[in-house]
Formats: C-alpha cells, sequence, structure tokens
C-alpha cells in the first residue's frame, strides 16, 4: 500500500515522507517525572528529570497567573455557593485544578481555539467570555452564553472527549487556510478511555495537524479510579502509539503548566505539529453537587492533596520572591471579587424563558416540522392565555357581594 502512488501524493501523510519529522522514539516519550519548576512549599524547584530544558517563566508572568488563580477559586467558591441557593441546577468544580484552567488561557493568543470540558469554567472566563455567559448552560437557562466566534472559544462539552474531534477539525481547517492558529482541547482522564480520544489523537498526528491535548488527570471519572481506566506507565505515554510527542507536569504548578504548554504551542505554531501533555492533579470536590464523593473516595486521600494547592504554592513563592506586596494582592482579590459579584447578579436575577425557542434555535434554518410544532406549542399557549383572561375577568370584584 506504501507503495501506491495516490497514497504518497495525500497530504496527511507529510509525517511520514518526512521521516515523521525528525522527531526521535526518545523525544516522543515524557520525561521520566513529571515537569515542576515550584514545589509544594513555595520554593523553586531543581533536579528534574526532563526531556527539555524548562525554565521559570518571568516574575510578571507568574503575577498575571497569581492574579487569575484568585479568581478561578473565588468562581468555585461563588459557584459553590450559588448551587447550594438552588441558583444553578449543577456544578463541575475546578476547585484545585484552576492552575491548569489558568495556564490554558495564557498559553494561547486570541486568534488561537480553546476547545474545553464541563469543568472548564474558569478556563472559558479566562478567554474573555462573560462570567454569566460562561454559566447560562449550567443554569439550565439556555443552550449556550454566548458566541464561540467571538471568542474563539467553543461551548463547553458535557458528553466526553467529543470536543476533541472538533478541535482536530478546526486545527485541520487552520493549517488548510495557511493560518499559524493553535488549537488547545481540554480533557480529564476518563476521557482517554472514549474512542473519540485516540480517533482525535489519531487524525492529529496523521494530519499533522496544530493541536495540543491536555489531559487534567484529576485521578477520577467520577467514581472510577485511574487505576481501573489504564495501567500505561502515564496517560502521557498514549501519545508515543500516534507518534506525537507526549509530556507529563505538575498540574498544580502554575509555572511548570505555562513552560511545558508554552513549549508545546509554540511548537504546534511553529509547525511541529500535535502534542499530549497530562497534568498531574486532583479533584478536591465532588464531581458535581450531585455526587457524593466520600462513597468512593477517603478523607485522608483528600488530605494528602491540601498542602500541594496551586494558589497557596504560587502564593508563597511570590511573597518570598518579593514579586507579591500587599497592595498587589488586594487589587487581585477586588477584581476577583467583581467577578463573584457579576455571578450573584446574574444567577439571583430571575428570568423569563420563552418556549418556543426549543424550536427556533435547534437548526440555523428551522425545519417544517420544527416550525409546524412551533405553531401548534403557539397556538396552545394562546388558548390557555385566553381562557385564564376570561377565568379572571368572571371573578366578581373584592367587596362585591
Amino acid at each position: 500500500m506504501t507503495n501506491h502512488p495516490e497514497f504518497l501524493n495525500h497530504p496527511g501523510n507529510a509525517a511520514l515522507q518526512a521521516g515523521s519529522r525528525g522527531l526521535t522514539g526518545e523525544y516522543l516519550l515524557p520525561s521520566a517525572e513529571p515537569v515542576r519548576l515550584i514545589n509544594a512549599d513555595g520554593t523553586a524547584h531543581s533536579g528534574g528529570k526532563y526531556k527539555e530544558s524548562y525554565t521559570l517563566p518571568a516574575p510578571e508572568t507568574l503575577l498575571q497567573g497569581y492574579g487569575g488563580l484568585v479568581t478561578g477559586r473565588r468562581i468555585n467558591e461563588q459557584a459553590g455557593a450559588l448551587v447550594r441557593q438552588g441558583r444553578m441546577a449543577v456544578y463541575p468544580s475546578s476547585y484545585g485544578q484552576e492552575a491548569c484552567q489558568v495556564a490554558a488561557g495564557m498559553c494561547l493568543r486570541r486568534s488561537d481555539w480553546l476547545f474545553p470540558t464541563y469543568r472548564d469554567s474558569v478556563a472559558v472566563i479566562g478567554r474573555g467570555v462573560p462570567p454569566m455567559a460562561a454559566f447560562e448552560a449550567l443554569r439550565g437557562d439556555w443552550h449556550s452564553g454566548f458566541d464561540p466566534n467571538r471568542y474563539n472559544t467553543a461551548l463547553p462539552a458535557t458528553p466526553l472527549a467529543t470536543q476533541l474531534l472538533h478541535a482536530v477539525g478546526v486545527a485541520h481547517g487552520a493549517k488548510l487556510r495557511g493560518e499559524d492558529t493553535v488549537v488547545l482541547a481540554l480533557c480529564g482522564d476518563g476521557a482517554t478511555s472514549e474512542g473519540d480520544f485516540h480517533v482525535a489523537l489519531n487524525f492529529a498526528a496523521v494530519f499533522h495537524v496544530p493541536a495540543v491535548f491536555l489531559v487534567q488527570n484529576n485521578q477520577y471519572a467520577i467514581s472510577v479510579p485511574l487505576i481501573h481506566q489504564s495501567v500505561a506507565p502515564s496517560l502521557a505515554h498514549k501519545a508515543i502509539g500516534y507518534g506525537m510527542p507526549g509530556e507529563r507536569v505538575d498540574g498544580n504548578d502554575l509555572a511548570a503548566l505555562l513552560a511545558v504548554l508554552g513549549s508545546a504551542v509554540d511548537r504546534a505554531r511553529n509547525g511541529g505539529g500535535p502534542a499530549l501533555v497530562e497534568a498531574h492533579t486532583y479533584r478536591m470536590e465532588a464531581h458535581t453537587n450531585a455526587d457524593d464523593s466520600t462513597r468512593y473516595r477517603s478523607a485522608a486521600e483528600v488530605a494528602q492533596w491540601v498542602p500541594r494547592d496551586p494558589l497557596m504554592r504560587l502564593k508563597k513563592y511570590l511573597y518570598d520572591a518579593g514579586a507579591l506586596g500587599s497592595a498587589a494582592a488586594e487589587r487581585f482579590a477586588a477584581a476577583a471579587e467583581e467577578t463573584a459579584q457579576a455571578l450573584r447578579d446574574g444567577l439571583n436575577a430571575e428570568t423569563r424563558p420563552d418556549p418556543l425557542d426549543m424550536f427556533r434555535f435547534v437548526f440555523s434554518e428551522p425545519t417544517p416540522q420544527l416550525r409546524e410544532q412551533g405553531r401548534q406549542l403557539e397556538a396552545e399557549l394562546a388558548a390557555g392565555q385566553a381562557a385564564a383572561g376570561h377565568a379572571s375577568a368572571a371573578q366578581p370584584s373584592a367587596g362585591r357581594p
């Protein structure tokens, strides 16, 4: 088959003709240990066995990232409170995973695309999407709350791994148009057990598209621990089977995430093809507010991850380095509170949904069947309003005999 002219001339086989773009099997493998630049105690890390020379980002970059972590944590705290108040139908918290969320936004240009999951609200807001627009679907009011094309951010996907297929399609289209767009696709460890994950990675590698896959390995797919999903040395090792490089990173170390993701994004933008990054993190809270995580994990296990908190880690490092003072900390806290206030105001406001929207926005151009169903519902609503009006008119006025 490989001698067939049509196969050799197919644009998707450029990587094969170029000898896998010069990538060796050793480079495809992830580092021997997850990349870390700042330890859990806030001190600089050294001595890691990494396949690349990763360096700490500049202090101003880390300071910007710290502001994102403060806002991200406040979003999670506020969302949890609003769920308990009955203002949201469901919330999948990213408490403890905020570093992955913040790094995802910081490594991309405005012209790049982000494909998030249902747990990535912090990353979506980090792309400039207004807080309430990011929460409309979680509230249950709307199919979505924002125009993906305006923010180059896809709508958060609830089905596992389906967004990865869309991501590689956008990356392939950008490559065909000659754009320098990079697509960053987010997923969890559970998504790596889905067929769509493998199809997406294989397509990305074969067609050498500018896509980076960030797996937020938070140790659980709802109640299923990672050990019951995969016995590979790491999820990043799966990359080598597709001919793309994989890398492991401490998902609670924002500095390391910026270095590793930034390297993968730059490589993809410069024609180096796709990459898979596995971020080792932990889901500190339940899968959603409808989940009871105590049924499948112990409090002692959760407690082991408390000292690895990404926010406190970076805060300690920046304070010790003299890059973060009280004035800056207060400024970041005030900005985070503005976001929380926007969520409170939006979710506390009552809405009046229009039932006819069920038919208006299924397709860009409604089908005849949808139009007919919409007319039927409209007639039923009008009849109900008329009946209510007649009943009200028939009621005697107050004080009448």
